[in-house]
Parts: structure tokens; sequence; C-alpha cells
């Protein structure tokens, strides 16, 4: 046996006090990990709700409540459908500033023998649009076609499977990438397809008529503004020439978010503070009984001739090495907290919420585990260099 394998030798002694220490310091990498895990996939939520919208206006009838159903359909995935009727395209078009304007109809379907899965299906125009076809393109590159899909991450069906709505078979053409947005429950459809759905709705007994006239209707325009207008005149110039309608500015909606989200993140920041500075003081409190429990152990190695530098040189060794074994425990035991409720963490925050990828996982659980050791060691430090001054010759007398 050499001087090396003492701090292994008396972790494995002591396996009681070696867990408590294990425990303390996987508590720090959990609370550490877990926080930073939640804030970044926060922000990577927002930041994709901000490039999946798209648009720096949405236009939707008055009675979607401004802009609160349409958000809570793009947050959270409720289901809704609300209609205008189609000439607001028209007339949002003849806005001076307006460069493009999509149209999209919504549709919920019901959770019935004549559907699959309760979903919101939403019809876009893949000539005019440039929300969806993008985000399309950039996933399956599918071409979609009469009775063609496209379905979001969460929707359980895979691509070249049948999916009822209103008893119309409807074939998966695609899946599109997650979003963190309740984008990801929706399917998709061209107008035509849509127009179809909504007949099959009709027969079932939903309506979606906005009044008497038998007119065609739309859900919601998105608009892009030209270059070099103001965006807030532009969007004062589409609330008083469209007809029971609201123009919402998409950077009002991101900013509620912004800030929800922020909220959260500075709890969850207070709450890592709290969690390290309690663990911390705990760690400190284990060190000083540790130091007087191990008087004579370690007397007892000045003796036998080893240095104060070495004698430090262990506890660091053995503090270390429990920070280790603790940062793995702490990160894998969030990870498999977080990574399985991921839809949950979702919908009970209601804001977008998207895991960031691996590379980034990994960087951030290698920096928990590495905090935490450094963490365990400073708070051990002042134990090693208390006992490397004791003379061992007081110690063992003193018993």
């Amino acid at each position: 046996m050499t001087i090396r394998d003492i701090p292994i030798i008396n972790l494995v002694r002591k396996p009681g006090r070696t867990a408590a220490l294990v425990l303390l310091t996987a508590f720090l990498a959990l609370s550490l990990f877990g926080g930073t895990l939640v804030v970044t996939s926060l922000r990577q939520g927002l930041k994709s709700l901000e490039s999946r919208l798209g648009a720096d206006i949405i236009v939707v009838p008055s009675s979607a409540q401004s802009k609160s159903s349409f958000k809570n359909m793009l947050l959270q995935g409720t289901t809704g459908a609300f209609y205008m009727k189609e000439d607001n395209l028209a007339r949002t078009l003849e806005v001076e500033g307006v460069e493009k304007a999509a149209p999209q109809i919504f549709l919920s379907s019901l959770k019935a023998d004549c559907c699959s899965i309760r979903i919101q299906v939403i019809g876009f125009d893949p000539e005019t649009d440039f929300i969806v076809q993008p985000w399309i393109e950039e996933s399956c590159r599918a071409q979609l076609g009469d009775y063609d899909i496209v379905v979001g991450s969460n929707v359980g069906v895979t691509t070249g499977e049948i999916l009822k709505i209103y008893d119309e078979r409807c074939h998966v053409a695609g899946r599109l990438a997650p979003t963190g947005t309740g984008l990801v429950s929706a399917v998709y459809c061209n107008l035509d397809t849509m127009k179809l759905l909504l007949k099959a709705a009709e027969a079932k007994g939903i309506t979606h008529d906005i009044d008497s006239d038998d007119e065609d209707v739309i859900s919601a325009i998105y608009v892009k503004v030209r270059e070099g207008y103001d965006i807030g005149k532009v969007n004062s110039a589409i609330q008083g020439h469209t007809r029971k309608a609201s123009a919402v500015r998409t950077k009002s909606m991101i900013t509620d978010v912004s800030g929800s989200l922020s909220g959260v993140s500075r709890t969850v920041s207070w709450l890592i503070a709290a969690i390290w500075i309690l663990s911390l003081m705990i760690l400190l409190a284990a060190f000083f009984m540790i130091a007087n429990e191990r008087k004579k152990e370690f007397a007892l190695l000045r003796l036998l001739g080893t240095s104060r530098r070495q004698l430090s040189s262990l506890i660091l060794k053995e503090t270390a090495l429990c920070s280790l074994a603790g940062g793995v425990l702490g990160t894998g035991t969030a990870a498999l907290m977080l990574f399985p409720f991921t839809g949950l963490i979702e919908k009970s925050l209601g804001l977008p919420y998207l895991r960031p990828p691996v590379p980034l996982i990994l960087l951030v659980a290698a920096a928990s585990i590495a905090v935490t050791v450094l963490a365990g060691s400073l708070a051990s430090a002042r134990t090693a260099a208390r006992l490397g001054r004791v003379d061992p010759g007081i110690v063992l007398r003193a018993d």
C-alpha cells in the first residue's frame, strides 16, 4: 500500500461517511444541472417560438379574445377554432406596408369514433405561406397533396400511417421537428384538404359558420411588413381596415412570454442559490465534524512521516472523489427527473419549453460536475489546512 491508495481505502472503510458526502454533493449537482437545464430549455423554447411565428403581425378574429386564445394554442397546445371572413385577407393585402400575408384555417377534431385522437388541425396555403412551409422543408421536405398531412412531434403517429379526422382518412406524409411550443401537438395540411375536413366536420354537426352568409372563412393571417415601414402603424392600419378582426403584433406576444420566462428564470436561480448556500453550510459543518473525528488518524500519519502538504492532498483527494461521484449521481438523477417529463413541464409552466441539443446538454452536465467538485474541494480546503497544522504529539497525548 502506498500513500496514494489511502484516500480510496478511507472511503471504502467508512461507507456511511462516504455516502453522506456523496449525497450532499449529489444534491448540489442535481440543483445546478436541473435548474440550468430548465432555464436553458425555456430560452430555447422562446427562440423557437420567435422563429416559428416568423411574422410581424398576426390577424385573428375578435372572437379569439384578442390574442389570449391564439397564444394558448401556440404555447400550451390547447385546441380551438375561430373564424372570420376570407375577405379580410384581401383587405390586409391592401394596406400599405404589407409585404406578405398568409392565411391559416383552424379545425379542432373530436376525441370520438370519428377521430383517432383529439388534435388541432391547421390548414395553410403552400403558395403564399412563409411560416409552416419552411418548417416542413427543414424537417421532412414533404409535398402535400389532398388528404396529406404533416404532424407535430407530439402526435403519436409515424410517417406512412393513416390518421382519421372526422372519418376522413389522412395520410401522414411527414413529422416535424420539436419546437417547444403548442405547435408540436398540431397537424398541418393544405387549404384544399382543410376545406374537405371542414365539410366532414359539418356532416358531424360541427359548424364553422360565422353568420348566415355562405362565405369561405379563415382563422388567422400572418403578415410580413415591408422593410422601412413602422410595424405599429401598419398594425393600426390593418386593425382599421379589416372587419371583426384584431391585429396583434407578435413582438408584444413574445414580450409577454419573455416576461413570464424571466420570472421563472429568476425563481429557479434563487432556488439554486438557496440550495447551494444551505448545502455548502452543511458541507462545512460535516468537514468540521470529520476533522475532529479523524484527528488521531492524521496525527499517526504525521508521525509516520507524512508531510503537511501530503496530508492536505489526501483530504482534498478524498473530497474530490466524493464530489465527483456525487456530481455524476446528481446530474444523472436530474436527467432522469427531467427528460421523460418534458411535455409535462411545458404544460405546467405554460411557456415554450424546448430541450437543448445533446452537445449543449453534455456541456452543462460536465460544467455542473466540475463546479460541484470545485465546491466540495473548496469546502474541505479549510479543514485540510487546519489538520495540516495539528501537532501530532499533543493529539496523541490527549488520548
